[in-house]
């Protein structure tokens, strides 16, 4: 094993079985053909971490440690991290502890987790003296917070966290004022400097400081409307959203009210919004709408937008799908066509669903295959959903190529659903073809650069 290898495999899911497969083997009671894989010289990671998981649960946690032991001895981090977490589940800290300090020195994560592991088995003060050092990076300041507040050092978080937000401060990478980078380090600070507030039970102050600095919505979620939700004072949040408050305060507005029951209420939070960010209000309501069996006015308010951006156009044919007027929906990507004199492949490929809809799905599979980008690297995915949903999965392997990389994460499934388990095991875990690196650009300050 190789932790460069591992690491490419874990975040492409690429010549691996990917996470979401490995449980479906497991749900089709293939365990020995996770365990094979886990323990393989060449192991699986994704199956590795299911079958430790498993033996864990079961109380056989030194069988679980061994299982990883060969990916921990990579020095690769996420396989140290499962390994400690799985030691500290099983009430060995001690030994968790020993696992991931070695690594705190040079992953981020690690000094996180080890602050952490730290602080919750009654060794705070190192946590805190570990982590204050790095109070620049996002990460290990939320563990601080965490850490700070629980030692009762709560005041002396808050004024370092004040101090980053003071105006003037320099670089942390460079050491200037001057340069473009003197923004606030870490970017949460403001953020945390609530949480510190808010830990505390002094929740106007924790408001107050989000009202006072400015603060990154993260995620799609707006710390202040966050709090207010947190804290059940929506009609300060009302207030916030209508003023000043981003789309991310509505929409989460919207969620409260909705999870309350209010939908009319939730309705509001968007339309009295949408024109300031129309297309995430518009698409977020519509959604809203359709939960709750109002597909048609949902339809409307994205039809209005008149979009012929594919994220809106799609969320608007499924909707035409759902509501039954499917053949609606193929007249408005004919507008969309006739009004822009082309159709990208990204606005062709929702007729497939449209047409399935109304009993012409073949016609939809050949107009696919017959389109210029038709033969395209992601483009047969396509016809081999329609063919899955009609229920031919037979003839969507067909259709698809086994040596074609791209289609090994649509052919995966399909095969172990066929019962060809040891095929789709083999597609999935062939390695790609060896590229040799592109070969270095002299360097020229004279035209052509």
């Amino acid at each position: 094993m190789d932790a460069d290898v591992l690491h490419r495999r874990a975040c492409s899911h690429d010549e691996c079985v990917p996470p979401d497969l490995v449980d479906r083997l497991l749900a089709l009671g293939h365990t020995e053909v996770v365990r094979g894989l886990a323990v393989a010289e060449d192991g699986d990671w994704f199956c590795a971490r299911a079958w430790a998981r498993l033996l864990a649960g079961r109380g056989e946690l030194d069988e679980a440690v061994a299982v990883l032991a060969p990916y921990v001895g990579t020095g690769w981090w996420p396989a140290a991290e499962e390994a400690a977490r799985l030691l500290d589940a099983g009430g060995r800290a001690e030994e968790a502890i020993a696992l991931v300090r070695p690594f705190a020195a040079e992953e981020r994560v690690a000094l996180r987790d080890l602050a952490l592991l730290l602080a919750r088995h009654g060794q705070g003060e190192e946590a805190y003296e570990l982590l204050v050092p790095h109070l620049t990076d996002w990460l290990a300041a939320e563990a601080l917070v965490d850490v700070g507040v629980g030692l009762g050092r709560g005041d002396e978080v808050a004024a370092l966290l004040e101090a980053r937000l003071a105006p003037g401060n320099v670089c942390p990478r460079c050491g200037s004022p001057e340069c473009p980078g003197s923004s606030v380090e870490p970017f949460n600070a403001a953020s945390l400097l609530a949480s510190v507030r808010e830990k505390e039970g002094r929740t106007d102050e924790a408001i107050a400081v989000l009202r006072s600095y400015d603060f990154t919505v993260v995620n799609n979620r707006d710390p202040l409307a966050e709090l207010l939700v947190r804290h059940d004072r929506l009609d300060e949040l009302r207030a916030y959203v209508a003023g000043e408050g981003p789309w991310e305060a509505a929409r989460q507005l919207a969620e409260a009210l909705e999870a309350r029951g209010d939908v009319a209420g939730a309705v509001d939070a968007y339309r009295g919004h949408d024109e300031e960010d129309r297309w995430h209000t518009s698409f977020l309501l519509a959604q809203l709408l359709a939960r709750h069996g109002r597909g048609a006015e949902g339809i409307e308010v994205l039809r209005v937008l008149g979009s012929a951006e594919d994220w809106i156009v799609d969320a608007l044919c499924e909707l035409f799908a759902a509501e039954g007027r499917a053949e609606e929906g193929l007249a408005h990507l004919d507008a969309l066509k006739a009004r822009r004199g082309q159709e990208e492949w990204e606005l062709f490929r929702l007729r497939g669903p449209l047409m399935a809809a109304c009993g012409r799905l073949d016609e939809a599979l050949a107009e696919a295959l017959a389109h210029p980008e038709g033969g395209g690297p992601y483009a047969l995915q396509w016809p081999a959903r329609l063919l899955v949903e009609a229920g031919r999965p037979e003839e969507a392997v067909a259709l698809l190529d086994t040596d074609r990389l791209e289609h090994r994460r649509v052919l995966g499934p399909l095969l172990m659903d066929l019962g060809r388990v040891e095929e789709a095991v083999t597609l999935l875990r062939t390695p790609r073809p060896q590229v040799p690196p592109p070969q270095p650009i002299a360097y020229s300050d004279c035209p052509p650069f």
